[in-house]
């Protein structure tokens, strides 16, 4: 009996320990990444507007995705071992807290957003921490007995993750097939000592995402998913070129330019900049005029930058920046120039 108390007791210990180390970069964020800034008046000219401060805070979301994608490119040439899962959890809470600071300027956050914000980041702190723990442990250990060379299901693996990357640049993750790539892992299985570990470790995790995806999804289909496009005002183009894009409705004209419906998310970012080099100006953008947007370059720092967060598996830099709307297709057209490349524009 004396034996079960103390098991009960280093159980309850240890999960006390958890909620603390998930619960304190959330209460970091919450006092002492507080802004100082007043919002500055704007007259919307779209006929529908969002919250300004959904450009700054649509990143940390933004940032799991960016963290997928170096997770694959590190795992394409090296082991999973090799990532570094701590770094990706530390850049989350740093970007969080910078951006929460700087939101200061654009308007109040609501407690939805900072919820959402606060969930997906224990969330991702959480799943990078168990992933930690095993690829650094059973992982590596069974990378030793495998050897250098990778095994059918390291390659498998990697593409997978390349592919589930590629996939979050514009679809939600719980609308993503895992069973499909537990399925693919157990029938390349060659029996390998390595291949049991990866089609075991992979396969319960991807099974496991699959039963909490199905959840989320329960869940977002009862309260309505967020809306799928975006008004802006845009000036500088005919409404024949602006409608010549897919997905995109010209709806009426507003002073020099015109409104417009585009879709959202990584489409966007191409609307956007194919725009800019039609010599296109953005004049209003769902009520708003600033707009978060991030760019790559091979230095560590880039004047201008809010935030500068080093990629794993690249070797280079992404440059977070806050810019006026007017200012934006000007400053996309000079990216070149600067020796920064265009990686994605937030919307709201």
């Amino acid at each position: 009996m004396r034996l079960i108390l103390k098991i009960v007791a280093w159980l309850a210990g240890a999960l006390a320990l958890v909620i603390v180390a998930l619960a304190a970069p959330v209460l970091w964020v919450e006092t002492m990444c507080r802004g100082e800034a007043a919002p500055v008046a704007h007259t919307p000219l779209s006929s529908e507007t969002r919250p300004a401060i959904r450009t700054l805070l649509t990143y940390p979301e933004w940032h799991i995705v960016h963290a997928y994608d170096d997770y694959a490119e590190v795992i394409r040439t090296g082991d999973p071992h090799d990532y570094g899962f701590l770094r990706g959890i530390a850049g989350f809470w740093s970007s969080a807290c910078t951006l929460t600071r700087e939101s200061a300027a654009l308007g109040e956050i609501d407690g939805e957003t900072k919820t959402t914000i606060y969930v997906i980041g224990v969330s991702f702190t959480l799943e990078m921490a168990m992933k930690a723990a095993y690829e650094e442990t059973l992982g590596r250990i069974a990378t030793l007995i495998r050897g250098p060379e990778p095994a059918p299901l390291d390659r498998l693996s990697a593409e997978q993750a390349a592919g589930y990357a590629r996939f979050l640049q514009q679809v939600p993750w719980y609308r993503y097939d895992f069973r499909a790539d537990a399925a693919a892992l157990d029938a390349a299985n060659t029996g390998v000592f390595r291949d049991r570990e990866r089609a075991f470790a992979l396969g319960l995790e991807h099974r496991t995402r699959a039963l909490y995806a199905g959840a989320i999804a329960g869940a977002v289909a009862a309260t309505g998913q967020d809306d799928l496009t975006l008004q802006m005002v845009v000036g500088g183009l005919t409404p024949e070129q602006l409608a010549a894009t897919p997905g995109v409705t010209v709806l009426r004209p507003v002073g020099e330019g015109y409104e417009v419906e585009t879709p959202r998310y990584r489409e966007l970012t191409g609307i956007l900049a194919d725009w800019a080099g039609q010599g296109a100006r953005f004049v209003d953008m769902a009520g708003n005029d600033r707009i978060l947007f991030t760019a790559l370059s091979d230095r560590e720092q880039e004047e201008g930058a809010m935030l500068d967060l080093p990629r794993q598996g690249y070797g280079d830099t992404r440059h977070l920046f806050l810019v006026p709307v007017a200012d934006l297709a000007e400053t996309l057209r000079g990216l070149d120039a600067r020796g920064l490349r265009l990686e994605h524009i937030h919307d709201y």
